[in-house]
């Protein structure tokens, strides 16, 4: 008689991570008699966030996504960029339609299997005991996408800095929005001295997503948040009355914490729990792609899930990089005017995704060539 609380796979966290991995699980006839239980404390029925990512044609997600752009523009207090994206289309999925394409998908798979619960321990052994708060399972291999606890009892040992944000989704009576052109980055309009700015998504001429956002080795009040917002939509768009649909809020973690040290034979790390989300960015839908295609792929080839999925010279650049932010936050500006304006959108795209070459990434380093990133590199390179 079969357990029913036992799985080949036991995914924990109904994320991105966790419902890419298993939605490809799912398409591919390797695992068509494998068990897969997929647990998480949510119903995931809420839109928590929004996803915005660059890739060239078709994608995956085509089906659910919200918008695509086209054009981009950057502002601070010295240029004004208009940057067309060619090859290059940025689209956004709202979360909530992820997580109702991915529920419904994979509720029509008879071998997989969603469990309302929070888990509390897992006992790693030869067959993996999870304790769960209602019940306990067991499985041959754990995806695990929580957070090691040492991330948060050792942050004196790695370089933090918190991507926070608030942003609104509003909506106006008359027609203010380029719906064509989405605001990257807007430095006009920072706190103080710090890697801070506006980020806006035109849904329509009457629709749109702005939010403040920081990269910043501390936190903020809300009302900060607030203040830019309010600010900035008047002195832009002279917005003073609108409505406000929707509220989002959140802090990525940007870190060179050795997030893939905490794998074991039976236990791989996902998602934001396994180093996925990208230290210098806080990007993460694309890679999480990238990176679920190599776990499959090293399953499937007999080694061990976690095999090889990051590059070592690109976590490095990613050190060098936070560790600037995090002692000199105020050269945040420079640094992504310099990236900006100085590199062609295929190069700083195929840098952002790590595919790019070493004679790319020297392109990329005379572009930011400054006294902070020598002094950030030999921080680094003899950091014990």
């Amino acid at each position: 008689m079969q357990n029913d609380n036992h799985f080949d796979y036991l995914i924990i966290g109904n994320g991105l991570a966790g419902l890419q991995l298993a939605l490809e699980l799912s398409k591919d006839p390797f695992f068509a008699t494998y068990r897969i239980g997929l647990i998480d404390p949510s119903e995931k029925s809420e839109n928590d966030k929004t996803w915005s990512f660059w890739e060239q044609g078709q994608g995956k997600f085509d089906a659910i996504v919200e918008k695509v752009w086209h054009t981009a523009k950057f502002e601070s207090p010295k240029i004004s960029l208009t940057l067309p994206l060619k090859a290059y289309h940025y689209k956004t999925i709202r979360a909530i339609d992820f997580y109702t394409w991915a529920k419904r998908e994979l509720s029509s798979k008879a071998n997989f299997k969603f469990i309302l619960d929070t888990v509390q321990e897992i006992k790693d052994s030869a067959d993996l005991e999870i304790i769960g708060e209602h019940q306990n399972y067991s499985a041959k291999h754990v995806f695990d996408s929580r957070v090691p606890k040492e991330f948060y009892s050792e942050q004196s040992h790695y370089t933090l800095i918190h991507q926070h944000f608030k942003g609104w989704i509003i909506e106006t009576k008359s027609a203010c929005f380029q719906p064509e052109v989405f605001t990257m980055m807007d430095y006009r309009f920072q706190y103080k001295d710090s890697t801070s700015f506006i980020y806006v998504l035109p849904f329509s001429e009457t629709k749109a997503l702005v939010e403040y956002t920081f990269f910043t080795p501390f936190l903020v009040e809300n009302d900060v948040y607030e203040t830019a917002l309010k600010t900035y939509l008047k002195s832009e768009y002279n917005l003073s009355n609108f409505e406000i649909l929707e509220t989002e809020v959140g802090n990525i973690p940007m870190t060179d914490f050795a997030f893939w040290n905490y794998h074991t034979k039976n236990i791989t790390k996902i998602g934001t729990g396994g180093g996925w989300v990208k230290g210098s960015t806080g990007y993460s839908f694309k890679h999480t792609e990238k990176n679920v295609s190599k776990v499959i792929t090293n399953i499937k080839a007999g080694k061990n899930p976690s095999h090889h999925l990051f590059k070592k010279k690109f976590k490095f650049y990613d050190k060098i990089f936070l560790k600037v932010l995090h002692d000199e936050n105020e050269k945040g500006v420079w640094i992504f005017e310099s990236f900006y304006s100085k590199n062609t959108i295929r190069t700083m795209f195929r840098f952002l995704d790590e595919e790019t070459t070493f004679s790319e990434d020297l392109a990329i380093m005379k572009s930011l060539f400054s006294m902070a990133f020598i002094k950030a590199f030999f921080k680094v390179l003899f950091k014990p």
